[in-house]
């Protein structure tokens, strides 16, 4: 049997649409791939099967991807109906009494969703192992590594075909990195693009952000349209966008002015692999016609990331005495991962002034950050310094919590990039544009100044028309599709016999 490029969620719906499959299928679909897939992955948890039922019976709404199969990431997107363990023994079963806005705005886009996937404890970590779970979650590419984090368990089940696309956030990565190591495509929007209430006013001094997992630009620009604006009350708003995501992406952008780094920002080097999906991503740039020039930006980088970890630190240690102060109890040796304690141990050394300056630092990065584009419309590097790294590298049992984030051989060496744009509030995406000779996918970043969202969005939707990345699969699910032909009407586009 030959098979046609993957099914992204547009194209899912539009069989809905058409009759062709009922969303009741495609959940079921969905379900049989979790059971066959999900206990050598362990990225999708808290199944709400009978929830996501009772919504198809209900009506689903008539949004651009009414029937399609949807999961939400086991941190944020609080909803009533889908309990919660946020990556942790400390948050295990948490309930809510309202759903968040960003959730009644995915919902309205007649999504069915039915569980959550798994993330690291509080966020924290470009790796997805979390105790709560059980194990590490893995990549659907290799099961040896790693598929990212924050947002793992999004990208491992939508790289494994169990949904076209995926909610998740990124705070400091945590969209772009699981992107970059699932072969995916992960756009991070310009802050207070998407609304964080009722619950929350900003993440981490506004430097996190919901985001998606999806297999291609479309569905991304779809959904993200649909989630953009301000919720009532929002302490500050992003810039209007000239068009909106889904017009951006009908026609390319005008010829752009791009800088391209070739090692990490502060001008280290980065892996073999990861430095040919750079260059390799600038002349097809060149090809296209845009002009391109080899520089990297200037900005105190590993300032800003040390800034970075004090204020994740502090954000570490409100929701912990939110969650000990919820449950009457002070804290048992088992509700935190080793990162979680280090992180509250960090914190205890911060004063409010400490934790203040630390934002000023991260505001006056920013600066810095926009100066960069001042002769530059888009800056090319990197996702990653290296290809995904072995399950239990960045495990979460160990304490020292800076030296985790910052120090020799730590998170900051292997995700050198990423959190750059957390902290200016700039637009950035990870495309995935290379695979090494092993087969492991390695994404690219382009990011551009803020608010110019629609610019860099169309430009990644020019690369996915020039190097289509819809027909790589992992061997993963090419193996159970040869257990599972029946599969194949919901996870390939244009099957034929």
């Amino acid at each position: 049997m030959e098979h046609g490029p993957l099914h992204d969620a547009t194209s899912l719906a539009q069989l809905v649409a058409s009759g062709e499959v009922s969303p009741e299928e495609l959940l079921d679909q969905a379900l049989a791939r979790v059971a066959a897939l999900n206990p050598a992955l362990n990225a999708v948890v808290l199944i709400q099967e009978e929830t996501a039922r009772a919504a198809i019976r209900a009506g689903l709404p008539e949004g651009p991807f009414r029937g399609v199969p949807f999961l939400l990431k086991d941190l944020g997107a609080e909803a009533i109906d889908f309990p919660t363990h946020s990556g942790s023994n400390l948050l295990r079963n948490t309930r809510y009494s309202v759903d968040s806005a960003i959730f009644l705005r995915m919902r309205a886009t007649g999504v069915v969703t039915f569980g959550r996937t798994t993330s690291p404890e509080g966020g924290v970590g470009p790796v997805t192992e979390a105790a709560v779970y059980g194990g590490p979650t893995r990549n659907p590419w290799d099961l040896t590594r790693t598929p990212g984090g924050s947002s793992g368990g999004a990208a491992a089940a939508v790289a494994a075909g169990i949904v076209p696309m995926a909610h998740g956030s990124d705070g400091g990565g945590s969209v772009r990195i699981p992107a970059s190591s699932c072969g995916l495509f992960g756009f991070k929007a310009t802050r207070a693009r998407f609304p964080d209430g009722p619950l929350v006013g900003e993440g981490w001094a506004g430097m996190a952000i919901d985001g998606f997992l999806t297999r291609s630009v479309r569905d991304s620009a779809t959904m993200m349209d649909a989630c953009a604006g301000p919720d009532k009350g929002a302490p500050y708003v992003a810039p209007p966008m000239p068009v909106s995501y889904a017009q951006a992406i009908t026609r390319p952008p005008e010829r752009l002015r791009i800088a391209v780094c070739d090692t990490t920002f502060t001008g280290q080097p980065i892996s073999d692999d990861c430095r040919t999906a750079v260059l390799n991503t600038a002349k097809l740039l060149e090809s296209l016609g845009h002009h391109v020039t080899l520089t990297r930006p200037k900005a105190d980088h590993d300032g800003m990331m040390r800034a970075w970890t004090k204020i994740v630190a502090c954000g570490t240690a409100l929701w912990v005495a939110n969650a000990t102060r919820a449950r009457g109890r002070d804290l048992r040796p088992d509700d935190l991962q080793g990162v979680a304690r280090g992180a509250l141990k960090y914190a205890a050394t911060l004063s409010g002034a400490d934790y203040l300056a630390a934002v000023n630092k991260v505001h006056a990065y920013g600066r810095e950050m926009a100066a960069a584009f001042d002769a530059v419309d888009v800056i090319l590097s990197a996702t990653l310094a290296e290809p995904p790294a072995q399950v239990h590298r960045f495990t979460h049992d160990r304490e020292d919590y800076e030296a985790y984030r910052i120090g020799p051989g730590g998170v900051f060496a292997y995700s050198p990039f990423c959190a750059t744009f957390n902290a200016s509030g700039q637009p950035a995406a990870s495309v995935p544009l290379h695979w090494t000779d092993d087969g492991l996918p390695i994404g690219v970043q382009l990011a551009a100044a803020y608010g110019a969202d629609a610019l860099l969005i169309a430009l990644c939707a020019e690369l996915e028309q020039a190097a289509p990345w819809a027909d790589r699969i992992p061997r993963l699910l090419r193996d159970r599709l040869a257990q599972h032909p029946d599969w194949s009407h919901s996870v390939y586009r244009g099957t034929s016999a």
